[in-house]
């Protein structure tokens, strides 16, 4: 019997890379010269996609890759990978949850302190010896302020908890209230905007969410309003949120994820009241960890049973 042949489409860390390889037969789809043309001629071979959050996986890649029966991404997001394409040919699809929750939920509680205490900008004001001229100006408050989170699942959830330490009130928005929380639930997106002092957003990306958070919604923050996204760059109108940072309209921000990251809006960079990351919500080491081990443990279960332990 032929060994199962899995298409690895992007690099990921060079130790998963290698463990990858080692159990399996593995081809690098990122190492061929030409990946439309090795698909269109080889793509029949492969039996799994082996592929991440950043890399995906098209409805066009998959008609190329006709015998391929699952997808096992490195990510907890999955609006990459074309879902309902995968649904109509029958393949699995799995994503790793839970795992990276903690860092997610860290870093979103690490941007609230940061917006509103000015950290990263007022390193910047020690660096270049300005401080001698003067001290920095006034920073806001964390502690008892509102909280609200747009996306109360998993990692909202572990935000609603973290920010219970800061005695900060906290409601959110879903699509529909869940009966498992306590906290206070809010349809109206815009109603909710106008009552937070902080609008964390851990919603999933795709169309259902795409430009979510729009002009009107960062009109209803508000000029002391802070938006923290740790969630995905589509969820904000990227155009409305640098208009309403210039303007004032907004008090602040906070974003690990972009609508075309690696490209940040250039305009961002002279704002102080913006704090940039590089997308490291799951970025430890302990954490990444934990990812590559669960996709490969997908990948091993589907292999030996048929089934992946964690599907979307």
């Amino acid at each position: 019997m032929t060994a199962p042949k899995l298409l690895h489409v992007g690099p990921l860390t060079e130790r998963f890379n290698q463990r990858l390889a080692a159990e399996h037969e593995v081809v690098r789809l990122w190492a061929q010269p030409d990946a439309d043309a090795f698909l269109a001629e080889q793509g029949a071979a492969f039996d799994l996609v082996v592929t991440s959050a950043r890399f995906g996986c098209t409805a066009a890649m998959l008609e190329r890759l006709p015998n391929v029966r699952a997808i096992c991404s490195f990510g907890v997001g999955y609006d990459s990978i074309d879902i309902t394409a995968a649904k109509a040919r029958g393949v699995q699809v799995s994503n790793t949850p839970d795992v990276l929750n903690d860092c997610v939920a860290d870093l979103a509680l690490g941007l609230i302190l940061d917006t509103a205490r000015r950290l990263s900008a007022s390193d910047r004001f020690v660096r270049t010896g300005a401080w001698v001229a003067g001290n920095y100006p006034l920073g806001r408050k964390v502690s008892g302020k509102r909280l609200g989170i747009v996306g109360l699942g998993r990692i909202g959830k572990d935000v609603a908890r973290r920010a219970a330490g800061f005695d900060m009130e906290v409601r959110y928005h879903n699509r529909r209230p869940d009966p498992s929380s306590p906290l206070g639930y809010e349809a109206d997106l815009k109603a909710l905007a106008t009552w937070a002092d902080f609008l964390v957003l851990t919603c999933p990306g795709g169309a259902a969410t795409h430009h979510l958070i729009d002009a009107a919604v960062l009109r209803a923050l508000g000029p002391q309003g802070i938006l923290i996204n740790v969630a995905r760059g589509s969820v904000v109108d990227e155009t409305a949120l640098v208009a309403a940072l210039q303007e004032g309209s907004l008090g602040g921000a906070g974003l690990d994820v972009f609508e075309q990251e690696p490209r940040v809006p250039s305009a961002l960079f002279e704002l102080d009241n913006v704090v940039l990351l590089p997308h490291v919500g799951s970025a430890t080491e302990e954490t990444r960890l934990a990812m590559e081990e669960l996709v490969l443990a997908n990948v091993r279960a589907f292999l030996d049973k048929g089934d992946v332990l964690t599907a979307v």
